[in-house]
């Protein structure tokens, strides 16, 4: 399969434990780093808060951490936007824009960690001054996307801002450092937002230019401002570029801006922006992390997406096109593959993250708790949200014969809720797997299998079982070969046989319902055993 990316072609009968699936996640401005051979992302909680997701593959989020949550109110309450963070001077630093529920209000404000621990203590700082006037405060200016940019032993900050208060229109700012928590100011607008149509929301002469979610990426010597244009909300979001081509870039002179865009949609992938920069664990491979749209709808629906880049021959980055949705890729080289061993036990109690799962899903919608993990939750206020048939997946799990076990109570909804089970290639969609499933439909007091292609569902057995959904059931599945039992309660309901899917991993998953799941269990089959799959 031709994945678009900068020329890579995924080689014929790639081993699953060797390559992923697009896309990775649910969520947007997307935000990562390798650090001490741990990738983490910072991704705003729900608005509400900032998490750090810390995992030792760049395929994953892993483990979310919140490690900081505003006050209930006040001019950094609300619309937490777009966190990025940056370890300098020994310190971890948040750069986070905040309001105080009212969008004209956005400021930029930093978090700052205690030690040089991502997850200790952050104080807050600011907000920096983005706005007129020698001490850019005079007065200060709505300002989001804050990144840095380190050149020649000096740092500076770049963001989005308004040229005015009030007036919706956004350009990119630069401005010296004298710390990582305080701009020394005055802002320099860097260019203008509507030299070319592409650059414009509508890609129309009669709409406005709109630049944001600066990115530095540095390479060879050369320095590039990758930025986003085009309506965040709509298809026609992409990336431009900026490079930085004098000595001194508080002179807007110093940059040159690329006369086409540099990362743009295609007819499966669009609304692409917010892209950021990261090299393979080994450094050998850089790969490019950006949000995609759900649908064409205007909205902020969205998901992340990861693919490789390389720079041409003159040193110049070439993004290649955005990888369709449900495509496959190898793994970054030098990724660290997980080999979960038989037998196995998660509990799924006690509020901890899953280790050793990951997460496909609306990120909103998973909540650990002292009961057990939480499918399809949603909160009170969802930001974003949608349904994907969200799931838990094992990571490296690559079993034959095998048994899996689940208890799973109903919370709310009457859909399917069950095991995944022989299952490759997870991605954020409802039937993005390859694989098998077993599921409840307290509806129709049914138990169900059947089998995804990645794209497609079809049913291989069901039958009626009685059932409470307010209490926990037993739900059990036996494979060996292409014979599969499924059990409830301790008694078999399925007896069915496929063979489309040989081995794969385990999980637990969820359609349009929100169910608890927990003391999960998975052994191996040994040949002598007897076994529920047999007549």
């Amino acid at each position: 399969m031709a994945c678009l990316a900068a020329g890579l072609v995924v080689p014929a009968g790639l081993a699953a434990e060797d390559h992923f699936t697009n896309p990775i996640a649910e969520g947007a401005d997307p935000f990562v780093v390798l650090h001490e051979g741990r990738y983490i992302w910072c991704q705003s909680e729900g608005n509400r808060g900032v998490a750090l997701w810390i995992s030792d593959r760049l395929t994953s989020l892993g483990s979310r951490h919140i490690v900081w949550t505003p006050p209930k109110s006040g001019p950094f309450s609300r619309e937490i936007w777009a966190p990025e963070h940056h370890f300098l001077d020994g310190r971890w630093h948040i750069y986070v824009a905040a309001s105080d529920g009212r969008n004209e209000n956005h400021l930029t404000y930093v978090l700052r960690s205690e030690t040089s621990d991502p997850l200790s203590v952050y104080e807050i700082h600011g907000p920096m001054a983005t706005g007129q006037g020698a001490d850019g405060r005079s007065p200060n200016v709505w300002a989001i996307d804050m990144t840095v940019l380190e050149h020649r032993g000096k740092r500076y900050g770049i963001w989005s801002g308004w040229d005015a208060p009030g007036t919706d229109r956004q350009f990119l700012y630069i401005a010296p450092m004298a710390s990582p928590v305080k701009l020394s100011g005055p802002r320099v607008l860097i260019c203008d937002n509507d030299d070319h149509l592409w650059e414009r929301t509508e890609e129309r002469a009669e709409s406005r230019g709109l630049h944001e979610g600066p990115q530095v990426l540095q390479h060879g010597g050369r320095t590039f401002l990758i930025y986003s244009c085009g309506a965040s909300w709509l298809p026609t979001y992409k990336l431009g570029l900026l490079e930085l081509v004098g000595d001194d870039p508080l002179l807007p002179s110093s940059w040159k801006k690329h006369p086409e865009p540099v990362f743009r949609s295609s007819e499966k992938t669009f609304g692409v922006g917010h892209g950021g920069f990261v090299q393979s664990p080994d450094g050998a491979e850089w790969w490019h992390v950006y949000h995609a749209k759900r649908d064409r709808r205007p909205g902020w629906r969205r998901s992340i997406f990861v693919q490789p880049f390389r720079f041409d021959d003159s040193g110049f980055p070439d993004f290649g096109r955005p990888v369709d949705p449900g495509s496959t890729l190898p793994l970054p080289s030098g990724s660290v593959k997980a080999d979960p061993r038989l037998p196995l036990a998660r509990g799924l109690r006690d509020g901890r993250e899953v280790p050793g799962f990951s997460y496909y899903g609306h990120q909103q919608f998973l909540s650990l708790r002292r009961d057990g993990a939480h499918l399809g939750c949603v909160p009170d206020q969802p930001v974003n949200d949608y349904r994907c048939g969200e799931k838990l997946v094992l990571d490296g799990g690559d079993f034959t014969d095998f048994r899996a076990a689940v208890n799973v109570r109903f919370i709310n909804g009457d859909r399917d809720a069950g095991l995944l089970f022989r299952v490759s290639d997870p991605a954020v969609g409802y039937d993005a797997q390859s694989g098998y499933f077993a599921g409840l439909v307290p509806k129709q007091n049914r138990i169900v299998l059947g089998r995804t292609d990645g794209s497609r569902w079809h049913e291989i057995a069901r039958a009626d079982v009685p059932m409470d959904p307010g209490r926990d059931h037993r739900l059990e599945v036996a494979v060996r070969g292409s014979q599969i039992a499924v059990m409830l309660d301790g008694e078999r309901h399925l007896l069915a046989e496929d063979e489309t899917h040989a081995r794969g991993s385990v999980g637990l998953r969820v359609v349009d319902t929100h169910a608890r799941f927990s003391d999960l269990e998975v052994t191996r089959l040994e040949a002598s055993e007897p076994d529920s799959t047999n007549p």
